[in-house]
């Protein structure tokens, strides 16, 4: 199901049936009601938080990046079109889409297999984003 998008580019069907998008910031996309950045560099024209989330690494602040992806997750599960975003669209935005699928019921030890099998084989990029998806509840 891909009501309310504009375009189909990095659209995730959660097994709840929550959709979300994933993508690169610099990626020219349909517009979204609420975005997660999770990079420096351009934002987006419509709503969103960006979390500090340094490339190749975890959120500096556990606690505001929970709150920011259970946030979303809301959003998202009331319909809005809710994306997540940083420089490459892999390591960080798959680790907060995979975060997600946790919040969505995917178990954390299967999160990492079900956001690459979902989304991009390629996502979560270190052992330190697979480490920190164990917390997320």
């Amino acid at each position: 199901m891909t009501d309310g998008w504009l375009d189909k580019h990095g659209l995730v069907t959660l097994p709840s049936g929550v959709i979300l998008r994933g993508r690169r910031i610099g990626d020219a996309v349909s517009p979204a009601d609420f975005a997660l950045v999770l990079a420096s560099g351009p934002i987006p024209a419509w709503p969103h938080r960006r979390i500090d989330w340094p490339d190749f690494w975890i959120p500096k602040d556990r606690a505001d990046a929970l709150d920011a992806l259970r946030g979303a997750y809301r959003r998202a599960c009331d319909g809005e079109r809710v994306e997540v975003t940083c420089k490459g669209g892999r390591g960080r935005t798959g680790t907060a889409l995979a975060a997600m699928a946790i919040l969505d019921g995917v178990p954390a030890t299967e999160a990492v297999g079900w956001i690459r099998a979902n989304y991009n084989p390629h996502a979560v990029e270190t052992p330190l984003q697979r480490l920190w998806l164990r917390s997320v509840r």
